[in-house]
């Protein structure tokens, strides 16, 4: 349990009366939970994921060292057929599912691990190179952090983009949307739209229901 305010004296309080009810431990100062790294300065508050980074290249036992400056190549638009079906997709399905979790705090890779998630049911070569590449991603970038000032306003920003018919397969577009409190960027998410539109300006307008709904 995380128990956060800016009244210290009314954080002890509440601290008090569980320890009262139930058998407590104060770990102190919040440094690390659910595999998110937390470290605070006088100026705001960092959060990563370096340590889960690691241990997640550690499995995927990359047979190199290289890294590259993008999750995905530009403009790139992946089908379910592209190469041959990997033999035991088991493997594929785990590492999503580790980008997913990671994306937490990575709004970066956000984009290509909602696009490789969608063949986590017959995953093929060509969807684990991407996969790959996103992984060597992580490793030049692991230092990546979000930073969260103390001095950050309380003025709500919000932004939202989307992709006419961007998958080849089915047509549909994609939308995305980042939200800022201030100078923190406190929310985010890229979603395939449900259905196909018929222009980009019906795309855009879905695009920004998906962001006021949220």
């Amino acid at each position: 349990m995380i128990i956060t305010g800016d009244d210290s004296e009314y954080i002890a309080s509440v601290k008090a009366r569980f320890r009262d009810q139930f058998l407590m431990t104060d770990l102190g100062p919040l440094r690390y939970f659910l595999g998110i790294e937390v470290s605070s300065t006088s100026d705001g508050f960092y959060i990563s994921q370096e340590k889960y980074i690691q241990d997640l290249l550690a499995r995927a036992a990359l047979g190199d060292e290289r890294t590259v400056e993008t999750p995905m190549e530009l403009n790139v638009k992946l089908q379910p057929t592209d190469g041959d079906h990997l033999p035991e997709p088991t493997r594929y399905c785990h590492l999503v599912g580790s980008l997913v979790y990671l994306a937490v705090t990575r709004p970066g890779i956000s984009y290509p691990v909602h696009i490789l998630s969608q063949f986590v049911s017959a995953p093929t070569t060509v969807h684990y190179s991407h996969l790959l590449r996103v992984l060597r991603y992580l490793r030049g970038t692991i230092t990546y952090r979000l930073f969260f000032p103390r001095s950050s306003s309380l003025q709500l920003q919000c932004y939202s983009d989307a992709t006419w018919v961007s998958d080849p397969s089915d047509r549909r577009s994609l939308s995305a949307y980042c939200v800022f409190l201030g100078g923190s960027l406190i929310a985010w998410k890229t979603k395939k739209q449900t259905a196909i539109s018929c222009s980009s300006v019906d795309v855009e307008l879905h695009a920004m229901a998906l962001l006021l709904l949220r």
